[in-house]
């Protein structure tokens, strides 16, 4: 084999000199990966069993001066690439079909100073690390809810997780990044160093240039918290969730809760006449005075009878691994998700009803309560623009057979549009589907937002190298 077929930029199919790849292969220490090599089908797979695609090449990298190489091959070859982090990637952008992966999940160094709380994370480093290594010191990050997500990926659309009312979204306590720039240099950004590119990739995503190292702000956390996982039946869930809804109004900020539209675990704790029933669950986390959060969580458990109540204290890990189980490697998922304006009665026998039509049952409607201080940044203090509502829907479709795809797919999207007519919309995007929808997608995440996120490509990336899960194009 004298050369290698790849995808350009525009699409079409050029081949690449063998040389010019072994050249590439000497200019980094980390490993190039082709179709040919026998660590190839594990090194394209993602956790989405959705996601089939078979790259050209594979760079996995050590550290940033192979970052900087695969960007500038990519660049001097005009080819399509991807850039992979260290987790899930629900909608499959992370893998270039037929182009160049650029993959930092080898990445995974975390270096915490608890003096001045502050986290430094490499590009492919995952939740799970970031906390083991910051509770050593019961300190956190504001990041996700399960521990295989990847920082970067979350961290660059916004970042919502238990911490979210006391302590904002991921993006609110990042200090500064670092990122090779489609010029080939490692630039800093903060906010008092190219600070302009700082706002944009707070909420505009992988547009801007490949990120290998996160700085964040620390905050004490731990190391025991309060799960609260009280499960009532689907047909109490519209009174279980209008008083859950009108004790968040004064519950501290300290606690964070979703109303799970989901099924009954097959666990000892569920009566069996339960198992897979379709099942609402007030999952929440306290992590103020680990004394009051007994108290705090009551309220929640006591909106009648329960079927069952899984709620009980753990340390702060145990509690971030907590849905760890249910969102196993290469099983199928489609995620989308919008935001509501506010979820009255109407609202909510819907909710009920698409639950009740699930074609899967491992799917869930997540009802996940905003506000506190993610509300409290101005919506254009960052790219991430929808701030001001008081809930979001994460529409999960997860199932166990790709023949399913279809059914569950439709389910999804069917969802979204009913929902649509309740509220003024918007999508965090983080769980965009398939990326179907690109115009709307942005309108409805940056708004008034997006003209300026495209004035900053056009500075830092005038060509179009970086495309993010939803591509920014330049102004």
């Amino acid at each position: 084999m004298s050369t290698l077929l790849m995808t350009s930029k525009d699409g079409t199919s050029k081949f690449i000199p063998i040389e010019k790849i072994d050249n590439f292969k000497e200019k980094i220490h980390g490993e190039i990966i082709t179709p040919t090599d026998d660590q190839y089908e594990s090194a394209k797979k993602l956790w989405n069993g959705m996601i089939d695609k078979k790259p050209a090449l594979i760079a996995r990298c050590k550290g940033v001066a192979d970052v900087i190489a695969a960007v500038n091959f990519s660049k001097e070859h005009n080819l399509l690439f991807s850039v992979r982090g260290g987790g899930h990637n629900v909608a499959g952008t992370a893998i270039a079909d037929e182009g160049l992966v650029i993959d930092l999940s080898e990445m995974r160094s975390v270096t915490v100073n608890p003096e001045q709380r502050v986290a430094h994370a490499e590009g492919g480093v995952q939740l799970g690390d970031l906390d083991q290594e910051t509770q050593k010191f019961n300190l956190a990050v504001p990041v996700g809810l399960v521990s295989a997500t990847g920082v970067a990926g979350l961290t660059l659309h916004g970042g919502t997780g238990w911490l979210l009312r006391k302590h904002g979204l991921t993006i609110d306590n990042l200090l500064s990044v670092d990122i090779v720039t489609a010029d080939g240099q490692l630039k800093k950004a903060s906010e008092n160093e190219n600070s302009d590119l700082f706002w944009a990739i707070r909420g505009g995503g992988g547009n801007f240039g490949v990120i290998t190292g996160f700085e964040f702000k620390l905050h004490p956390v731990g190391p025991k918290v309060w799960m609260s996982v009280p499960m009532y039946p689907l047909d109490r869930a519209k009174e279980v969730m209008d008083a859950c809804c009108e004790y968040m109004k004064k519950a501290p900020e300290d606690l964070g809760v979703l109303g799970v539209y989901w099924s009954a675990p097959e666990v000892p704790e569920v009566p069996e006449r339960y198992h897979g029933t379709p099942v609402l669950i007030l999952l929440g986390c306290y992590t103020g005075p680990f004394e009051e959060g007994e108290k705090v969580i009551a309220p929640l458990r006591e909106i009648g009878t329960p079927i069952a109540d899984l709620s009980a204290p753990m340390t702060w890990v145990e509690a971030q691994k907590f849905l760890d189980e249910d969102y196993p490697d290469g099983a199928f998922y489609y995620w989308k998700s919008i935001y509501m304006d506010h979820l009255n009665g109407e609202v909510l026998e819907a909710l009920a009803k698409h639950t009740a039509t699930r074609p899967s049952p491992e799917s869930s409607i997540d009802v996940w309560m905003l506000g506190g201080a993610m509300n409290r940044i101005s919506p254009t203090a960052t790219a991430f623009y929808k701030r001001e509502l008081p809930y979001m829907l994460g529409i999960e479709a997860n199932w166990a057979k790709r023949e399913d795809a279809p059914a569950n797919i439709k389910w999804a999207n069917d969802v979204i549009k009913d929902m649509q007519k309740f509220t003024s919309g918007g999508s965090y995007l983080n769980f965009p589907g398939f990326v179907e929808e690109k115009e709307a997608l942005l309108q409805g995440s940056y708004g008034p937002n997006l003209n300026r996120l495209r004035e900053i490509k056009a500075k830092y990336d005038p060509s179009n190298l970086f495309s993010g899960v939803l591509n920014i194009e330049p102004k």
